[in-house]
């Protein structure tokens, strides 16, 4: 049978997906350094708001809160023996909301990094990692995730082994990496390595692409590298929106919604079929990006000129693949840029 996220991909040309987590789960009230899955037993009227929020701004999938929901990664509030139980109510609470939706929304189960280094560089093993990660794949399939969705990932060897432990669950997946280092994951990858990589998996995902990162133009910049390998899978695309400033005492993302409007438009121009938000993403947003890509029709590939002139300057002349050495660098007028944090 075809997952819905398949299904849904097969009748349209692209798929709104959704915002922040993080962002919007801090102005509800979770404090930093807070386990955001605990709130799935603690406050789950809360992450049912958060997912109706994705739902009633237009997304037509949305991410459970489940990003740190590995062991390795609950461990640091003394809940790892709560992974199954924390993922499967994530999923439960979003099956809720994405029901009765009265259109076909998909729900996608969050896997984050598990905090952790690969060997030979650290001390997780594949074993381990592939493990680690099909403990939590089962808990978000249990509680009826349509997909489960690998995210924010930097080390191929962690994204293989994410991989491997969706195929163990039985479930489609997709994977994105956060390419926040001149272009280039923490672990050295380009856009193209991605594409190289997911192109001689054995389990291929569904869709892949990057999430977070730096800020809009140099995620539609990574986009533009993983595009142009020609794929055979969709490419997805979840920019933060702006830049992080400190606001009484909080994150603050300035991009505004008619900024992420224009990423919308844009990344669909770049070759995106899945285009949603990452840090500072909120519903106001996803609304305009709705409407932009309901509304604008579609217009040629976009040059790094066009994307710095419409989103802001590139946080760094080169993206690590060397297409793009001679393109916008820092400065000009920037809008929007910053460094990887937690996502949402």
């Amino acid at each position: 049978m075809t997952d819905p996220l398949s299904a849904l991909l097969s009748t349209r040309d692209w798929l709104l997906a959704d915002g922040a987590t993080g962002t919007n789960l801090f102005n509800m009230g979770l404090q930093s350094g807070d386990a955001p899955e605990l709130w799935n037993v603690d406050a789950p009227d809360k992450i049912r708001a958060l997912y109706r929020g994705a739902v009633e701004a237009g997304s037509d999938l949305f991410l459970t809160n489940s990003f740190g929901g590995t062991a390795s990664r609950l461990k640091l509030h003394d809940a790892q023996n709560r992974v199954a139980e924390l993922n499967r109510i994530a999923a439960e609470l979003g099956r809720e909301i994405a029901d009765s939706a009265g259109r076909p929304v998909v729900v996608a189960g969050s896997m984050g990094p598990t905090g952790e280094i690969m060997a030979p560089m650290g001390s997780l093993t594949h074993e381990i990692a592939v493990e680690m990660f099909h403990e939590q794949a089962e808990g978000l399939k249990a509680g009826g995730a349509d997909v489960l969705w690998v995210e924010t990932i930097s080390a191929p060897e962690e994204y293989r082994a994410a991989a491997e432990a969706c195929t163990l669950a039985g479930m489609p997946w997709c994977g994105t990496m956060s390419f926040d280092t001149a272009g280039r994951t923490m672990m050295g990858l380009t856009s193209e390595d991605l594409a190289a990589l997911v192109g001689k998996l054995p389990n291929a995902p569904v869709a892949f692409g990057a999430n977070c990162g730096v800020g809009a133009s140099d995620l539609l910049r990574t986009v533009l590298g993983i595009t142009a390998q020609a794929p055979a899978r969709p490419v997805i695309a979840k920019g933060n929106a702006g830049i992080p400033k400190y606001v009484d005492g909080h994150i603050h993302y300035d991009g505004t919604p008619d900024l992420m409007a224009d990423y919308a438009v844009l990344a669909r121009d770049c070759g995106a079929r899945i285009i949603g938000g990452c840090c500072g993403t909120m519903p106001e947003h996803l609304r305009a990006m709705r409407t932009a890509l309901e509304e604008r029709a579609p217009g040629p590939r976009p040059s790094l000129e066009v994307i710095a002139e419409r989103l802001g300057g590139f946080s760094s002349a080169s993206d690590g693949t060397g297409a793009d050495a001679a393109g916008p660098g820092e400065g000009g007028g920037r809008r929007s840029g910053g460094r990887r944090r937690k996502r949402g």
